[in-house]
C-alpha cells in the first residue's frame, strides 16, 4: 500500500485490499469467488460451454503458429496432454506437411513438477546464428516478474549458474544477447537500479564466468523514467550496439553505442518509433515533424540513409502517408523489400516496397479478404531472403496461415477449423456519430434472422495506449454467445490506433473523455438502429478496457443491462502508485498534479459510485498474479458497489498474470464465466 495518506486511510476503508497475498484479502477473494462458482458455474449449460471452449484450446487441429529463426521454426504448444506446455521446433520443410514432427526442447509440465514450482511460459531469446543457446523467461503463476535461465539446445539442459550459466532472479528484467559469451542485462541490482513503475533503470554488459555485481554499467537513466535497455543487431556487416531511454510511456530516445561506450544521438522526435535495416532508417512518426525545409504529418514513415542521416543529412523519403481513412497498421523488411500492413477504414491492405535508384516502387502484395484482417508474421531478412508468412482471419472465418515470396503467390499453408455453427452470421460495419460530431466505426456481428428485431448484444472496447482492434476469429464468443442468437460488437473507439497516432492522442489525458462520449454512442446508436435495448445492451473490456467498464458503469448506467470488467483499472486516483501504474501517466495524467486530478476525478469509477443510482449488474474479475495492472482495482470496487447496495459479483484468480488465466483450463473457465453471466443477464429474466 505505497504512498497511503492519513487522509486516504480514513476515507477509504477498503485500502486493505491493496495487501496481494495477506490471508484477510485473499479469504475475502475466495469467498467471492464461491457466491459467483455457485451462481454461474454448475449448471449443465455451463460445463458444456467450458468444456467446447476448452477442447478447442487443446485440440491439435489448432494452427501452431511458428516464430522464424532462420531454418527453424519454433512454437510453443498447450494442449491436454500438456497443459503448461511445450517449447519445440521443426524445419520449413517438416512444418509444410500434414503431421509436422517436432523436436521437444522444453516440457514446461515436467519441468514445473520436477522443480515444485508452477512455471507459466514468459518466452525464449535465441541465439544466433548457432541456435545452440536461449535465455528462457519463467513465471511464477503468469506474473510480468520473470526468473530468465540459459539453456543449452544440445544437451536440452538448462545451463546452471554455477557452472557459469547465466541466470537471473524473479524481476521485471531484460537479458539480450551480444555474442555466445555476453549479454545486455538490465534488472534489480538492488536499491537505486528500478524506475518507478518498477521496470529497469541500469543497462549492463555481463560477461560469462563473472558475478553479476561486476557487469559494466553502460547506461543509466532516470528514476522518473519508464524503462532503459540496451541491445545488439546482428546483421552481418552493419553490427550496431544501442542503447533506449523511456522518459515516459510514449517517449524514448534511442542512441548507439559506439566504441568506448559513447553514445550517438539518433534526432529524431521522442514519439516516434525509429528502426534500422542495413543502411536505412525508418521513423514512422506520431506528431507532426518539420525538419529540413519539409514537415512531415503524423503517421507518416520516413526513409533515409542511417550513415548520411548522423551525418547531418534530413532528407527523407516519405514511404507512406496516412489519410482521413487511411492509417499504417505495421511494416517489416524481407532482405530485399519492406512490407506494409495498412488499415483502411479498419481493413487491412498489403503492400511491398522496394527501394531503388529512382526511389520506392509500391505493388500490392497479396489480397486481403474484406471484414478480416491480414498480418505478416516471420520475415527474416537475416537468413530468410524475401519469404513471408501471412495469417488471415474474420469474425466468423477461421484463420488460415499462408507462406510466400515478394513476387509469387501466397499459398494457404495451414487452415483452422470451425469451432462453433457460422451458418448464417454476418459481419456488418456501421458508424456512430460521437458527442463531438466525429463518425466512430465499429462491427456488428449476428445471425441474419436477427435483423428485423432487437436482440441481446454485446459489445467489446478497448480505446487506449494506440492499441488497434481489427476483426479475428474468436470460437470462444461463437459457441458461447453467436450460436445462442446474440449479437457480438467490436467498438474502434479513440485512443486506440485503428487510424494512426492521432486517434489515440486526441483522446489523452484531459481529453480522456471522448473515448467514453465514442463508446457511450456506439451503445445509443445500436439502439437507434434497432439491434439491441439498454435492457439487452451488454459490455465487456479488460485492462483499460476495464476503465471503459468502469466509467460505463457510473457515468452512463442507464445505457446497459450488464457488464463484465476485467483485471481493470479503476481507482485512478492511487493507479501511479500501484505497480507499473507510474508508467501510465503520459495515458491518463498524474493524479498528485491538482490540474491533472481535476479531469482525472471526473471520471474515475472508484471516486463516482453513487448509493442512489440505479447501476446495471456487474461481473468484476481480477487475477491475484496480475503484477501490471493491481488487483486491489477491482477487489476495491467490488467491495465499494456491494456497500452501496448494487448488484455485483467478483471472481479472482489465484494465478494467471494480467490475461488472467496462466492454462488453457483457466482460460476456458474464464470465458465459459462470462458468457454464462451475460446469458443470465441479458438473454433470461434476472433474478436474485
Amino acid at each position: 500500500m505505497s504512498g497511503m495518506s492519513v487522509e486516504e486511510q480514513q476515507t477509504d476503508p477498503h485500502l486493505w485490499l491493496e495487501e496481494v497475498t495477506s490471508d484477510r484479502a485473499l479469504d475475502w477473494a475466495r469467498a467471492h469467488n464461491e457466491v459467483v462458482v455457485d451462481r454461474f458455474a454448475t449448471s449443465d449449460r455451463f460445463s458444456e460451454l467450458e468444456h467446447r471452449i476448452l477442447d478447442m484450446l487443446d485440440t491439435d487441429t489448432r494452427i501452431p503458429y511458428p516464430a522464424r529463426r532462420g531454418r527453424w521454426l519454433y512454437n510453443f504448444w498447450r494442449d491436454a496432454e500438456h497443459p503448461k506446455g511445450l517449447w519445440r521446433r521443426t524445419t520449413f520443410a517438416e512444418y509444410r506437411t500434414e503431421n509436422p514432427s517436432w523436436e521437444v526442447l522444453i516440457d514446461l509440465d515436467e519441468l514445473a513438477a520436477n522443480e515444485e514450482e508452477n512455471w507459466v511460459w514468459g518466452g525464449a531469446a535465441v541465439l544466433r546464428p548457432e541456435q545452440s543457446l536461449a535465455l528462457i523467461s519463467l513465471s511464477r503463476g503468469g506474473a510480468d516478474a520473470k526468473v530468465v535461465r540459459e539453456f543449452d539446445m544440445a544437451t536440452k539442459q538448462f545451463r546452471e549458474e554455477a557452472d557459469g550459466g547465466f541466470y537471473l532472479p524473479e524481476a521485471k528484467s531484460q537479458l539480450r544477447w551480444i555474442d555466445a559469451d555476453t549479454v545486455y542485462v538490465g534488472t534489480d541490482f538492488g536499491p537505486g537500479s528500478l524506475t518507478e513503475s518498477g521496470y529497469p533503470r541500469v543497462a549492463k554488459r555481463w560477461r560469462r564466468g563473472t558475478p553479476l555485481t561486476q557487469a559494466e554499467t553502460v547506461f543509466e537513466g532516470e528514476p522518473g523514467d519508464v524503462m532503459v535497455s540496451a541491445g545488439y543487431d546482428r546483421t552481418p556487416g552493419y553490427e550496431r550496439h544501442y542503447v533506449a531511454r523511456a522518459t515516459d510511456f510514449f517517449n524514448e530516445s534511442v542512441y548507439l553505442l559506439e566504441e568506448g561506450d559513447t553514445l550517438r544521438h539518433l534526432d529524431v522526435p521522442t514519439d516516434a518509433s525509429e528502426s534500422w535495416y542495413k543502411d536505412w532508417l525508418l521513423v514512422r512518426l506520431k506528431s507532426s515533424w518539420e525538419v529540413g525545409g519539409a514537415t512531415y504529418p503524423a503517421g507518416a514513415l520516413l526513409a533515409i540513409d542511417l550513415n548520411e542521416f548522423l551525418d547531418g543529412a534530413r532528407n527523407f523519403e516519405v514511404v507512406f502517408t496516412p489519410d482521413a481513412h487511411t492509417s499504417l497498421h505495421g511494416y517489416g523488411w524481407t532482405e530485399n523489400h519492406l512490407l506494409l500492413i495498412t488499415l483502411e477504414d479498419v481493413q487491412t491492405k498489403l503492400y511491398v516496397l522496394t527501394p531503388g535508384p529512382g526511389g520506392w516502387a509500391r505493388e500490392p502484395l497479396a489480397d486481403a479478404p474484406p471484414m478480416a484482417t491480414t498480418n505478416v508474421m516471420n520475415l527474416d531478412p537475416l537468413e530468410g531472403g524475401d519469404e513471408f508468412m501471412l495469417t488471415t482471419s474474420g469474425f466468423t472465418t477461421p484463420a488460415t496461415l499462408l507462406s510466400g515470396s515478394v513476387g509469387g503467390p501466397a499459398e494457404p499453408l495451414k487452415q483452422e477449423p470451425g469451432f462453433f455453427d457460422a451458418d448464417g452470421i454476418e459481419t456488418e460495419q456501421f458508424f456512430a456519430r460521437s458527442d463531438d460530431g466525429t463518425p466512430v466505426p465499429y462491427f456488428v456481428i449476428r445471425h441474419r434472422d436477427r435483423r428485423d428485431e432487437p436482440g441481446p448484444t454485446v459489445m467489446s472496447g478497448y480505446g487506449g495506449f494506440e492499441v488497434s482492434r481489427t476483426p479475428a476469429y474468436s470460437g470462444a464468443s461463437g459457441m458461447g454467445w453467436l450460436e445462442r442468437g446474440g449479437t457480438w460488437v467490436m467498438t474502434n473507439i479513440r485512443g486506440g490506433g485503428e487510424y494512426g497516432p492521432e486517434w489515440h492522442t486526441q483522446a489523452q489525458k484531459e481529453n480522456r473523455y471522448k473515448v467514453y462520449e465514442d463508446f457511450s454512442s456506439i451503445a445509443r446508436d445500436l439502439v437507434t438502429r434497432g439491434i439491441t435495448t439498454p435492457q439487452q445492451l451488454g459490455a465487456v473490456g479488460g485492462s483499460n478496457g476495464g476503465l471503459l467498464m468502469g466509467v460505463m458503469l457510473t457515468r452512463y448506467p442507464e445505457l446497459f443491462g450488464a457488464i463484465v470488467c476485467q483485471v481493470p483499472l479503476l481507482d485512478m486516483k492511487r493507479y501511479h502508485l500501484l505497480l507499473a501504474g507510474a508508467s501510465w501517466v503520459a495515458e491518463y495524467g498524474d493524479p498528485d498534479d491538482p490540474k491533472e486530478w481535476e479531469y482525472i476525478s471526473e471520471y474515475s469509477p472508484y471516486q463516482n459510485t453513487r448509493a442512489d443510482r440505479t447501476y446495471p449488474p456487474i461481473l468484476l474479475t481480477t487475477s491475484t498474479r496480475d503484477d501490471r495492472v493491481h488487483p486491489g482495482h477491482a477487489r476495491k470496487m467490488a467491495a465499494r458497489l456491494a456497500e452501496e447496495g448494487h448488484t455485483t459479483w467478483y471472481h479472482e484468480n489465484i494465478e494467471g498474470g494480467h490475461g488472467g488465466a496462466a492454462d488453457n483450463k483457466q482460460m476456458a473457465f474464464q470465458a465459459a464465466l462470462i458468457y454464462e453471466f451475460f446469458t443470465q443477464m441479458l438473454m433470461e429474466d434476472r433474478k436474485g
